[in-house]
């Protein structure tokens, strides 16, 4: 029996050999080296000196300028001008929480624009949470990028001039995963709810807007937070037969500004990271039809959809304009910064003018409306430098990945899933319902 065994094992460990050194003997064959690790091809005759093909040279882009001069001088917050009286921040803050998250990749100028126009429109700058998305790890941080770097974020002047909160990713993020960083960090600090933003927005508020219970004009952010308080109102979430509804997003503008249930969003199991950017909205809020959560639209104030700054956000201040056409500032005896203007003024007829044509041309661009996102190409040499058009191109072809994971993961093509009769339980489990 010992000797069967003995037999077996040695017929083993000889074919085993027999094995391996033939495959030497093939890679060897005609006393070629083979490297393992090096799959580059060896040079021909007619080719000694292999190089690559480069594509034509880029457009260098006009310099990036910062759209606030005042707040780049600025050493402290009271370099700036106050917040517009009518607009004051509420001292004591109000009772609710109103967390803000700003998700920011690209464009200082347009971040910086729209973090100005929140904190001008009244809303707390200690309840505003610049998500920086750059994945340049702590760069930014320690100062090590230019303005003409897309990736570029200033943490001093967001933190210590204007006074917001900064919040890093440990990498780059897709929009989903993005969306499942704010949700993970509303649970570690106990939200039940929080608001989320894009960063090419401007908020503005209504300044002819009358309060039909006050009979007073009413901020963009007091709006914003009565808004809140009638959707936390047990009575906001019934049917009309008083049968109980749940609520999970309002919605300000679509999406440029959303109000989120953190729980409803839970239970549906968070983003689909797997579909990184254009569908997961759909996918989300569908999902959370499906589950029975009701979403509405309201309207708090003006939030414009923009690709493009004003030539200088000291104009989101609101005093009045320079006399004779000069550069200083009417003066009052009250305030270094001039007079502050009235409400719904001429000039902020002509603001909202001027924001309403910016809007219009992002929307209307031939190019497409998001344009903006490759509109700088410098930094190269700088600290976790990514080739800015490769960038962008990557973000495109990541794009059309998650559109067709969409179509698969529900067997349909386009937003209207429940349309189509699709329902919970069926996502990765329909047949398409397309003919290719």
């Amino acid at each position: 029996m010992l000797i069967t065994r003995l037999r077996g094992r040695a017929l083993f460990y000889l074919l085993a050999i027999c094995f391996f050194t033939t495959i030497f003997f093939i890679l060897t064959l005609n006393n070629k080296r083979v490297d393992f690790f090096d799959r580059t091809p060896l040079p021909t005759q007619s080719n000694p000196n292999p190089h690559p093909i480069y594509k034509p040279a880029r457009n260098a882009t006009a310099p990036i300028l910062d759209n606030f001069p005042l707040a780049a001088k600025a050493s402290s917050p009271d370099d700036l001008p106050p917040i517009p009286s009518f607009n004051r921040v509420p001292d004591p803050h109000v009772t609710e929480n109103t967390p803000l998250f700003i998700g920011f990749t690209r464009n200082w100028p347009l971040l910086q624009q729209t973090v100005v126009s929140y904190i001008t429109a009244g809303w707390p700058p200690s309840d505003i949470y610049v998500v920086e998305n750059t994945g340049t790890m702590n760069a930014n941080k320690l100062g090590k990028l230019t303005l003409q770097n897309p990736f570029y974020i200033d943490y001093n002047r967001l933190i210590n001039i204007f006074g917001v909160n900064v919040v890093s990713t440990p990498t780059y993020l897709s929009f989903s995963q993005l969306q499942n960083f704010y949700l993970s960090h509303a649970i570690e600090k106990a939200w039940e709810y929080y608001f989320w933003g894009h960063m090419d927005v401007l908020a503005l508020p209504e300044e002819e807007y009358t309060n039909p219970v006050t009979g007073n004009y009413t901020s963009l952010y007091m709006r914003t937070v009565e808004d809140l308080r009638r959707v936390m109102d047990p009575d906001y979430a019934t049917d009309e037969d008083g049968s109980p509804v749940r609520w999970a997003i309002q919605f300000y503008a679509y999406d440029r500004l959303a109000l989120v249930n953190r729980l409803a969003f839970e239970e549906v199991g968070g983003w689909d990271v797997q579909i990184p950017y254009y569908g997961t909205d759909c996918d989300m809020h569908e999902r959370l039809f499906m589950a029975g959560f009701k979403q509405e639209e309201s309207k708090t104030g003006l939030i414009y959809d923009i690709g493009s700054s004003l030539q200088d956000l000291l104009i989101l201040y609101r005093r009045k304009p320079p006399i004779n056409q000069g550069n200083s500032w009417t003066m009052s005896r009250t305030s270094p910064w001039g007079e502050e203007d009235e409400l719904n003024s001429p000039a902020y007829q002509d603001l909202v003018r001027e924001l309403d044509q910016m809007q219009v041309d992002k929307n209307s661009d031939a190019r497409g409306r998001n344009t903006w996102q490759a509109s700088q190409n410098g930094g190269k040499g700088e600290p976790y430098y990514r080739d800015p058009e490769g960038f962008e191109k990557a973000v495109h072809m990541t794009i059309e990945f998650g559109r067709k994971v969409m179509e698969e993961k529900w067997g349909h093509r386009g937003c209207a899933l429940r349309g189509a009769g699709l329902t919970l339980g069926d996502e990765w489990r329909v047949e398409h319902d397309w003919n290719d």
